[in-house]
């Protein structure tokens, strides 16, 4: 079995400041119950050993000129700014003439004028978590009083408006919100938002001894049943197609719609800018508050646990057999359905973490997503065609919105030249 080159890719390992520690109770929140791998734990904050520990090591261990720091939550913005200042001193002294960056994942809630200050004199590139309109956002994104959070995640985006800070929606597309692919899309154009992410929630639930309920990817047994909150395929397929279709139209190199550009990645043969489409996996761990090094952010689970950075440096965990078998897995272990699938080059059997269905035949490892991306990849492949061609002739792919037309049922196609 082929294996990947050590040290063929940077090491990337997102921090958790706080652990899952968040002000918000979303309901199909990935996280929020890690807390129960701890709970022996005092608290859930990474302390100022461990934080110079992980910057030290974390730059010690990188290949290239350029290095992102990531922080990831739960919510890190439950740390002051006296933490992140700390950080940013600690990254200056063990930089060594490297380029650094840094991003923060957020839920937009606590964000203040001193904290955007801070993120546009830093640089920062900030994720807010935002669901769509007010209606979307606020049917699983609420805070522990059950209090929806809407309104305050949109004066936190005006806040970052205001001080100039560089920031990208981060959406979750789920059960509701994925019925309503326009209305979700025109809400982002609305408030001038012009890169957007989006993800699809698929969590399967079960009872487990340490009192949590999600399941782990590999976990297989009677008692799984998918979380009310998943998208269904059908679903996620008709958001992709119908999305995809507006967006060609009029904002082609407008608006960044993360899939989007990755699967127009693929098509041209280069590494897409997600994980999740690209061949293999493994190169993106996550260390807990307390060292725990993690695969994967969504594989945080005891069976993934690769070590701590205690006794163990990010470089042996992250280069370790165990982590390079790993990534390797998400290409080694498709089924023959998948390697047989025209769209294999576009997919890549998706994030492993939702590959718990059976293929046709009977084999494990299918993507329970599988009949949405499908559907999409067959929708998109002429416009992917004709975009791939003006790239390899250096031409801007935004050219495709020159050649479009509309049939008498309103479906977009490609006029002949």
């Amino acid at each position: 079995m082929e294996t990947l080159s050590p040290f063929a890719r940077p090491v990337y390992v997102m921090a958790k400041p706080a652990g899952s520690l968040c002000n918000l109770a979303c309901d199909y929140c990935y996280y929020l119950e890690k807390k129960n791998f701890y709970p022996a734990a005092k608290d859930t904050l990474l302390s100022d050993e461990l934080l110079e520990k992980y910057i030290r090591e974390y730059l010690e261990c990188q290949t290239s000129p350029e290095v992102l720091f990531t922080w990831h939550g739960g919510e890190p913005l439950m740390r002051p700014l006296a933490f992140y200042r700390r950080a940013l001193e600690l990254q200056r002294k063990y930089a060594r003439g490297r380029r650094i960056e840094n991003s923060i994942q957020t839920n937009g809630t606590l964000l203040t004028d001193d904290w955007c200050r801070f993120l546009r004199d830093n640089r920062f590139l900030v994720g807010v978590s935002i669901d769509g309109p007010q209606e979307f956002h606020d049917e699983y994104r609420r805070n522990r009083r059950g209090l929806p959070s809407f309104h305050k995640v949109m004066k936190g985006i005006e806040l970052l408006r205001k001080h100039g800070v560089q920031y990208n929606a981060m959406a979750v597309i789920n059960d509701y919100n994925a019925d309503y692919p326009l209305e979700f899309y025109r809400f982002f154009k609305e408030i001038d938002c012009h890169y957007i992410q989006f993800t699809p929630v698929v969590e399967r639930l079960g009872r487990h001894a340490d009192g949590t309920q999600l399941s782990a990817p590999g976990e297989t047994g009677k008692g799984l049943e998918l979380a009310p909150f998943s998208v269904s395929p059908r679903q996620w397929g008709n958001f992709l197609c119908t999305l995809f279709d507006e967006w060609l139209q009029t904002d082609v190199s407008r608006y960044f719609i993360q899939l989007f550009d990755a699967t127009l990645a693929n098509w041209f043969g280069v590494q897409p800018g997600i994980c999740s489409l690209a061949p293999v996996c493994g190169h993106a761990g996550v260390m807990e508050f307390n060292g725990d090094v993690y695969s994967c952010d969504h594989f945080v689970f005891p069976e993934y646990k690769l070590g701590n950075i205690r006794t163990q440096t990010l470089t042996e965990m992250m280069y370790s057999p165990r982590q390079l078998q790993f990534g390797a897995d998400k290409r080694d272990r498709l089924p023959q359905t998948c390697r047989e699938c025209e769209f294999l080059f576009a997919c890549n059997g998706e994030c492993p973490k939702n590959r718990f269905c059976l293929s046709p035949e009977g084999e494990p490892g299918l993507n329970y997503l599988c009949e949405g991306y499908r559907r999409f990849f067959r929708h998109a492949a002429p416009f992917m065609d004709f975009m791939k061609q003006e790239l390899q002739a250096q031409r801007p792919p935004a050219n495709i919105m020159k050649h479009l037309r509309k049939d008498e049922k309103g479906q977009i196609f490609l006029q002949s030249e």
